[in-house]
Order: C-alpha cells, then structure tokens, then sequence
C-alpha cells in the first residue's frame, strides 16, 4: 500500500503538472509524435475520452482551443444527477445509467469533488398529486439502490416540516413536498482533474491550441492541423484516429471533413447566483414551470465537506435554468435581460421575500449539445448521446450530460479501438479515481492535525480539502515555503493565494480570466464579479508565468472588460443585442475565424 501511494504522489508530480513548462514540452511532442487518438476538445467529454485511451495503453493527445473546461462543462447546473424529468419521459434507461455514473463519482471516482445534496419537491395538491410523485420518487431511489446509492432515501413532509425545512417558501406555495437527494460537483474544477488525471496517465494534453483542419490521406483523416493560441505557432498532430468531441462546436469540426452525421443543436441555459442569506432554507428546491422545471440549487462554501445544506459563511444559491435556442456565438453565450427577468418571475411565484436584481451576485450562461431531429422543442429534446464515424479516423460523439460523461468517453473510446490494428483492453475508468479521490477521507479525518501543523486555521484546511482532496499537501508545501500564500485573496471570499499559484503551477491557467472564471469561481460568486481582485490574483500569476507589469496590466484590463461587457449584456432585451455587447469584449486567446457559424449565423 505505502508503495502504491508513493506511486501515486509520483506520478502526480511528474506528470500531472500543466504549467508553461510541460506545455511547452507537450506542443514539442504534438509535433513530432505520431499518437493512436488526437481528442479535440477539452471538456469533461473530450478529457474522460482522453483518461480512458490512456488507462487502455493508447497513445493519447487532448487539444482544447481555450481554456480547459471552458464551454458548457463549467457552465452546468452543478449536478451529478440522473434526471427526474427523463423519468417522467420513461427514459429509464437513462435515468438508470445516470444514477449509476452519480454514486460512482460519490463512492469511488470523486468522492472529493461530489458532494450530497437535497432537494424538495412542493406539493400543490393533495392525496393524488403525492402518490403521483412520491412514487416516481420511491422509483428514482429504486433505480439508484440497484448501483449501490451512497444516499439517503426520500421522505414526505407535512406542510409544518416543508417550512420548517424551509423558511422562506410562501405558506400558499405548497401543502408539503417530498425530500430526495442527488449529488453536487463544481463542474469546472472536475473537468481540470480530470485533465489532469488523464496527464498523469500518460495524455499529452495543450490547451489554448486550436484545431484549424483536419491531416488527409485520400479519404481518411490521420492528424489534425493546429495553431497555438497564444503564439501562432503551427503543428501537424498525427493519429490513427480524431475524436470530436467538441460539443457545440460538433459541425464546424465534421464540415472539416465535407460532411458528417450528427447534428447539434445548442441550447441556451442561464443560472443566477444569488447569496446564500437571500433564501432561508436547509434544502434545495426543484419547482415545475411551463416547459421544464427550476432548480434552486444550495452552492456550498468549499469549506463544507459535511452534507449540511445550510453550512458555509460564502454560501450561495443557484437558481436555474432556461431552454432556448441559441444561434449565436457559441464560445460566449449571452444571458439577456429577458432570460433573467424569467428565472426571477419563475422563482419568486413561491418565495416570501421576492429577489430582485439587487440580489444577484453572478450570472452564466452555457449551451447544451442536444441532438437535432427528436423534437422540435428544446426543453423535450433526449440527452441520449450518439458516437458515429462519417468518414474514415474520424469520430464525432455528442449529445449527452455532463453526469454521464464517462460513458460517453467510453463508447467514443470503443469505436476508435475497433479501428486500430491491434486487440485493446476494455475500458477500466469506473475503476481510476481522479487525482486527490485516494487519501482524501484520513486527510479529511486528520484536517485539525493538518491545520495545526501547517499553522492554518481548521476552516482553511477544510477549504482546501473540499477542493483538491489529498492534492491538499501539495498545498500545505507552497505555504510551508511562502506562508504568505496561506491567507486568502482581498475581496476573495474563502479562496487562498496558494490556489491562484497552484492553477499555475499544476492546472495549466495560462490567463487570468480561467483563474477567476474556472480555478475559482470569483466571477459568479462575489458582486464585483472578480474585478476587486484582478490586481491581486493577476500580480500572484505573474510569477510562475513570466509577465511583466506590462502583461499584469492588460490582462487586468481585458478582465474588466469582460465583466462590463457581460453586464451590459445582461440589460439587452433579446439575444441578438445581448451577443452583440458581449462579443465587445476582447479575448484573452488569439483565435482565427474558421467560417460561418452553424445555423448560417
């Protein structure tokens, strides 16, 4: 056991580490390496295709554009869940796969990262509506015990316990609800351990390197052609087979190729984050609405590992989201003034003390791949995913959610290995925890022992823990060596100066908008939405990445941007304006124009 920890903290420090270093290493290697599988795109999908070719003994590269994660996988609803709503579709074999991938990442995958949550669901009617969804309830549970659940089963609750459990729902809003549970994750940071696993695995992974054509022979694609981002450097990456798994950008990848099968479909959804002090409640909520439901989703302190839906002073809720279809830009979604006013009007028919737009400390918006042709209505489009070959070594997989992600990889991996020319291992990837999962538990056990001799107080201990799992110690060390970084950032909530040097030295952020964005969450949860912090958090990157005052400066200043472009958008009235503003704001990457947008837009 000692030598597999030992194993493990190697691994981690010799491979896992995405910094400019290892980046630059790994674009050498694109260059002149031939791989069995080039992945394009760096979310959750593209990154679990990536962890489960490397675990298989493949050759791997992953090519993310942006940032890591910087799509729709750090802008979800924040659940690993399977999905009430599909049941009522009697979609149970997506449901059933669903609540399988949610108590994996609970028991074994992520158990650092995943965290229980509840969820009440109001009643409005009597003794017919509460058999109704009690006993679709009674069979989410059903469905979730068959794969081990590691939560608690649902209840019923009188009207006296519903507002007992939950202060601030209007006495008229419901006769009683039915409590049940699921599981939370923050998706951006999941994704990047997950990158990072895969790295430690043996992926040679780069982001800010876009894929601009795809490598011919014939009719077969072998490679992609990339462009480095931040340099314009040129790279010929060559593979037996590409992967696209690009979500959104899906069609813009296969028109590379002439043609393709899949079609997507981007759909709009925006969340609200609102402090936690707004709504009084010890649950969360799922409330129905015309076409779809609404979650008020408990976001908890970081410093919580516990379960208790109501713990942490830097609490927030999240309240969610729309469906609608979006055209438009697909790497900056705009949340207009329209989609806001509905997520208000939607939750404030059952709250006591109406939030308004005083109350909103962040707002984001990402776009679900959903597959084109099953309906004609967003909010009842499958989340089934679909992997096809439209032309020789190269794949598209799309559709899906983010909770089953791995599978997914998993089905994507599978096509690919039936085209290699030799016998490769199955998948094994339900069984490989993602880097901090193993340890975590006596970390966490052993957090007041950790705090003391690290000179922290427990809070900031637990804090770390709740976000890197046993990757804390690699933490504790940068404070050992710079006790300064153990204090938090100015107008930074709970997040520590070690965290902005380690998404450097170990995360690969390479701009200071994927530290306030996706390394931490500065830019949903506080009201200045990272700014009052820029110059900090800017000033801690600087180091480690080489900038001079000259670069701090306007990489400030571009952040700044971004946020008043975002805030300006959020007072338009219709997507068109709002994506107009928002596009206002420059970019951190230095992308080209690949053509016109899907849709003709």
């Amino acid at each position: 056991m000692t030598a597999f920890i030992g194993q493990t903290a190697r691994v981690d420090t010799e491979r896992s580490q995405l910094n400019p270093a290892t980046r630059a290493e790994a674009l050498d290697r694109l260059g002149t390496e031939a791989f069995d599988i080039v992945v394009i795109g760096g979310g959750v999908t593209g990154a679990g295709a990536a962890l489960d070719a490397a675990t298989r003994g493949l050759s791997v590269a992953l090519l993310e554009q942006r940032d890591f994660g910087s799509g729709t996988s750090s802008r979800s609803s924040k659940l690993f869940h399977g999905g009430l709503r599909y049941l009522e579709q009697r979609d149970f074999r997506l449901v059933s796969e669903a609540l399988t991938e949610r108590n994996l990442m609970l028991r074994d995958l992520c158990p650092h990262l995943a965290r229980p949550v509840s969820f009440v669901y109001p009643l409005h009617g009597r003794l017919a509506e509460r058999v109704y969804v009690g006993a679709g309830i009674a069979l989410y549970d059903a469905l979730a015990r068959r794969h081990g659940n590691p939560l608690p089963g649902h209840r019923h609750l009188g009207r006296r316990a519903l507002q007992r459990l939950v202060p601030s729902l209007r006495t008229d809003a419901a006769v009683g609800a039915v409590q049940y549970w699921d599981a939370q994750v923050d998706d951006a940071r999941h994704t990047v351990e997950l990158v990072r696993t895969a790295a430690a695995h043996g992926a040679v992974v780069a982001s800010s390197l876009q894929v601009v054509d795809l490598l011919r022979e014939g009719d077969r694609v072998v490679g992609v052609r990339a462009r480095c981002a931040e340099s314009g450097r040129e790279l010929s990456v060559r593979a037996t087979q590409v992967i696209n798994a690009t979500a959104t950008w899906t069609d813009q990848i296969q028109s590379m190729a002439g043609r393709g099968q899949l079609r997507v479909r981007a759909s709009k959804g925006i969340h609200l984050v609102v402090p936690r002090d707004r709504i009084h409640a010890g649950s969360g909520m799922i409330l129905r609405t015309a076409t779809s439901v609404l979650f008020v989703i408990p976001w908890r302190s970081p410093t919580s590992i516990t379960g208790d839906d109501a713990a942490g002073d830097h609490g927030h809720w999240i309240v969610g989201t729309t469906d609608t279809e979006w055209n438009l830009d697909l790497a900056h979604p705009a949340a207009s003034r329209t989609d806001i006013d509905y997520l208000l009007a939607q939750v404030n028919q059952v709250l006591r003390t109406p939030l308004t737009h005083d109350d909103i400390e962040g707002v984001y918006a990402g776009l679900r791949p959903l597959l084109e042709g099953e309906s004609e209505d967003n909010s009842a489009l499958s989340r089934e995913h679909a992997v096809t070959q439209h032309v020789p070594g190269l794949i598209s997989v799309a559709g899906g959610k983010y909770t089953t992600y791995r599978v997914m990889a998993r089905d994507a991996i599978d096509m690919a290995a039936r085209n290699l020319d030799r016998r490769v291992p199955p998948s094994c990837t339900e069984r490989v925890p993602l880097l901090g999962a193993v340890g975590h538990q006596p970390r966490w056990n052993s957090r007041h022992r950790l705090a003391a001799e690290a000179k922290l107080h427990v809070a900031r201990v637990e804090h770390l823990l709740g976000r890197y799992g046993a990757q804390t110690d690699l933490l504790l060390e940068l404070i050992a060596e710079q006790p300064a970084l153990g204090e938090p950032v100015a107008h930074g909530g709970p997040y520590l100066a070690a965290e902005v040097v380690f998404a450097v030295t170990h995360e690969g952020a390479l701009h200071l908008d994927d530290v306030l964005t996706r390394r931490t969450r500065l830019s949903i949860e506080t009201f200045h939405r990272g700014v009052d912090c820029a110059g900090e958090v800017a000033r801690l990157m600087a180091g480690p990445l080489g900038w001079d005052d000259a670069t701090v400066a306007e990489e400030i200043e571009r952040y700044r941007l971004r946020v008043a472009a975002e805030r300006d958008s959020q007072t338009r009235a219709d997507d068109r304006t709002a994506d107009a503003v928002r596009m206002g704001a420059p970019e951190p990457r230095h992308l080209v124009r690949l053509g016109p947008r899907p849709n003709g837009s």
